[in-house]
């Protein structure tokens, strides 16, 4: 069966300019050669610190910013450089939800009018009565009262915002659709019922989702695979289970051992990582995370590691990996 979404050597670069002519003198290497598969129904989870390139990968993925180099195919076409009409038909494919979800409505237009500006643009219903019951139908799914279609987004708490941001983007009958962090800004009562309400529309209407986040304990929750990110690279993928019950990578332990464990349940232990994410203006030679990395020796600081299958679909790419042990970490000598 065709994947739903294959990225190959996916890479995206923002110019710095300088000088009197403007011209480039550097550039933000935000995204660096991703590859991965989306079968239809799977939610990827997308994880990693702040600024290691999730929210980027994911506005390629929708084309809401063009990528420098590398293709992406949903149902098997090429959408790398689809623009005009065609970009506009593939809008009803492929949707978004974003962080905030005060900043992503207009504040001048009522939750009605919001819900119905994509049918208009899209023509998919051709009288107001048509699109006034699908607006209906979009609150009523993700657990808005009718009453609420003539109010103003000011008016609505934070969980009740990300509602409407979510049926804006299921308005359209969308297959994919990327949501980029979008229980950070919630409080953490308000995060479980968005959550609950994404898995369940998940069910009922047969999506597929990229959720992007840096909550490891959400991104278990929601994920059929995982994929950790850093520095703009994939570093580890594997299925939820598997990441979480044996990760690979350094930098994937790293970060499990800080999702806080309740009592009275052992507490791993705590891999602190020493110093700052380098800069994606320049970032490190050979492996990116060898400036951090506990495992690291010479030949992380000259040779960029490749992301290797170390059995059951599990990748990860860190040259202290050794095949012959099952992809467990060696010892520094």
């Amino acid at each position: 069966m065709t994947p739903l979404l294959q990225v190959q050597d996916l890479v995206k670069s923002f110019p710095i300019t300088g000088g009197f002519l403007g011209r480039e003198v550097a550039s933000v290497k935000a995204v660096q050669g991703v590859s991965f598969e989306i079968k239809k129904g799977e939610t990827l989870g997308l994880v990693g610190e702040s600024g290691c390139g999730k929210s980027t990968l994911g506005r390629c993925l929708i084309r809401l910013i063009d990528s420098t180099s590398g293709s992406i195919k949903f149902n098997g076409r090429d959408i790398t450089h689809l623009h005009g009409e065609e970009l506009r038909e593939l809008r009803k494919k492929m949707q978004i939800i974003f962080q905030d979800p005060f900043a992503s409505l207009n504040p001048r237009m009522t939750i009605g009018s919001i819900l119905e500006e994509p049918l208009i643009i899209h023509n998919l219903f051709a009288s107001a009565k048509d699109r006034k019951d699908r607006i209906l139908e979009l609150a009523q799914l993700v657990g808005l009262r009718p009453e609420s279609l003539n109010r103003y987004p000011h008016e609505f708490s934070g969980g009740q915002r990300q509602r409407v941001g979510i049926a804006r983007a299921l308005a359209v009958n969308p297959e994919l659709i990327i949501c980029d962090e979008p229980v950070s800004a919630l409080d953490v009562s308000i995060q479980a019922q968005v959550i609950n309400l994404l898995m369940d529309l998940q069910q009922r209407l047969g999506l597929t989702y990229v959720f992007i986040a840096h909550d490891l304990k959400v991104v278990e929750h929601v994920s059929t695979r995982v994929a950790v990110m850093y520095l703009g690279k994939i570093v580890e993928m594997a299925t939820a289970e598997e990441l979480y019950k044996d990760p690979k990578h350094p930098y994937t332990r790293a970060l499990l051992s800080a999702i806080p464990v309740p009592d009275p349940k052992p507490k791993p232990e705590r891999i602190i990582l020493t110093g700052d994410v380098p800069s994606p203006i320049s970032p490190p030679k050979g492996c990116h995370f060898h400036p951090r990395c506990p495992m690291a020796i010479d030949i992380c600081k000259r040779e960029p590691p490749i992301l290797k299958d170390y059995g059951t679909s599990h990748l990860a790419s860190c040259l202290r990996l050794d095949e012959t042990q099952r992809g467990h970490l060696v010892e520094a000598p």
